[in-house]
């Protein structure tokens, strides 16, 4: 019985490691500031160890953290206390890699950006998103056109004004 507690802490130890990054984009997507990501990612691996979901396979795995992680957030952010809150705090310095667009992506309404994150930086196909995300694939296909011209404009805007 030990050594299957071992075995256990070793192997979610390895999931740990390969998905807080995701889990951390993800969640960051939300709510802009470090200290509120790090509890919610927190909080999304505390349930995968205590719940011990049962997976098909690692992509199943990577959606489980996926959708939990959003609905979390989610939930989170419906508390009174969080709807008064204005979020201006940019932690973006804490990811191990600057990038423009994912900075960028932040300025986004927030029904595209976990869409164009899956799309572009986790590599999922539409119809995957809308199996993932519980949306209908015209509407995940939708939010891609959309989230990409508000983007476009973003980005173009930033560059004009340098």
């Amino acid at each position: 019985m030990h050594a299957s507690l071992v075995q256990r802490e070793e192997e979610f130890i390895k999931i740990y490691q390969k998905y807080v990054d995701m889990v951390y984009r993800i969640c960051f997507l939300y709510f802009k500031n470090h200290s509120d990501t790090e509890d919610i990612v927190q909080n999304v691996f505390v349930k995968l160890f205590t719940s011990e979901p049962i997976f098909k396979d690692e992509n199943h795995r990577k959606a489980w953290l996926i959708v939990t992680a959003s609905n979390m957030c989610k939930n989170n952010l419906k508390h009174w206390w969080k709807q008064k809150v204005m979020f201006k705090e940019l932690d973006i310095a804490t990811w191990e890699k600057k990038d423009e667009t994912l900075e960028t992506l932040l300025h986004l309404p927030q029904k595209y950006k976990t869409v164009l994150y899956c799309y572009y930086y986790e590599g999922y196909h539409t119809n995957e998103i809308a199996t993932i995300l519980h949306m209908n694939e015209a509407t995940v296909r939708s939010y891609l056109h959309r989230g990409r011209s508000y983007l476009r404009e973003l980005l173009e805007g930033e560059k004009n004004e340098e």
